[in-house]
């Protein structure tokens, strides 16, 4: 069953499928590489350390190591999120792939933004068999390889990979894969967490944009809770989080010629009620300069770098926001301690005069 909430709610549609569609062949997955150049890199550090407090975009956690000790981080004890995202989905997909599915008149092709490992989706491509399975990630050393895997297990959907910070491209390359169907979103992991709320909203009507009118999109919550739960489960007992942050530096130090030396900075993860965060941050241990991306910088003994936020969002908060960016909802599915929640949005369709004078 899907659980109904408060809020804007689209009309119930009909379930009722074609039975045959025709669907490009491709031999093997494919890679898009729009990953972000040099210049921009170091455009974007020097943005973010000139911020108060310092913080770089999340993104820049995620390569090739990053990526590996994020997976170490979802197993855990303390870090429930990806053990219980992944059961739910396990346990209800099929409900999710017909409201997911309801009305389109065609087999979508399902877009995973930060697709990760690629090893969520599963239970959705098995329930939904949607026309093409497109996944968007940051990393292309982590990215083609997942594409390869999902691709074998999954032999009659092509999957396509585009490395890309998903948050900041106009629009999804031209691609035989993508062409004159309707397009479903995925956006599992309570991601949207990494984001402020005002670039969080951004972000959904961005998502809006990518997938068009008309379309679904499935994304994952994580809710509040006990802070030191909370915090536990974002500094782990086995230092992965704390290494997580710290693979950060030795990215920096290699690629935009850093000198920092991680001796010099110590892990926190803390709770702020007050924004209903987890702020993860390197706080440096003293004072010292710090060269980076062709400048110095100062830090003063006890100053963070921002390495992320994680925003919780109760159900109805959530639902607020996703209303500001333009999304009415459809419902939503829960764990059984109802700490996180898999919401399912809807665009509406473009009127016809909307559509005229988009052309």
């Amino acid at each position: 069953m899907i659980v109904p909430l408060e809020g804007p709610t689209a009309p119930a549609q009909s379930t009722e499928w074609p039975v045959q569609f025709e669907v490009p062949q491709l031999d093997g997955p494919e890679l898009v590489d729009l990953l972000p150049a040099m210049a921009d890199m170091e455009r974007l550090v020097i943005e973010g350390l000139s911020r108060h407090p310092r913080q770089l975009p999340a993104w820049f956690l995620y390569d090739a190591e990053g990526s590996q000790l994020f997976e170490r981080i979802g197993e855990q004890p303390e870090y429930s999120l990806t053990r219980n995202e992944t059961k739910l989905l396990a346990e209800r997909a099929g409900e999710m792939a017909q409201a997911l599915g309801q009305g389109l008149g065609q087999q979508p092709v399902l877009v995973e933004f930060g697709a990760g490992n690629l090893r969520k989706v599963g239970p959705l491509l098995e329930t939904l068999r949607p026309a093409a399975y497109v996944a968007l990630d940051i990393s292309a050393d982590h990215l083609a390889p997942a594409c390869r895997a999902l691709q074998e297990r999954h032999p009659a959907i092509p999957v396509l990979g585009i490395c890309c910070d998903y948050a900041n491209i106009d629009q999804l390359p031209p691609h035989p894969l993508l062409e004159g169907r309707p397009r479903v979103g995925f956006y599992p992991g309570s991601s949207l967490g990494n984001f402020d709320p005002t670039e969080a909203r951004g972000l959904l009507a961005h998502f809006a944009q990518l997938l068009g009118p008309g379309s679904r999109l499935l994304i994952g919550i994580d809710q509040p809770r006990e802070a030191a739960r909370l915090e536990a489960a974002y500094d782990d007992a086995a230092g992965v989080s704390a290494a997580f942050a710290f693979n950060l530096l030795h990215r920096l130090n290699r690629e935009l010629a850093g000198n920092f030396d991680p001796a010099a900075f110590r892990y926190q993860a803390h709770w702020e009620a007050a924004a209903s965060r987890i702020a993860m941050a390197l706080v440096s241990r003293r004072d010292q300069m710090v060269d980076l991306a062709g400048q110095r910088w100062s830090f003063r003994a006890g100053e963070p770098l921002i390495t992320e936020y994680s925003v919780k969002y109760t159900p109805e908060a959530f639902l607020a926001l996703a209303a500001e960016a333009g999304w009415c909802s459809l419902g939503r599915w829960s764990d059984a301690a109802d700490e996180l929640s898999l919401h399912l949005l809807a665009q509406p369709e473009l009127s016809r005069s909307q559509a005229d004078l988009r052309a």
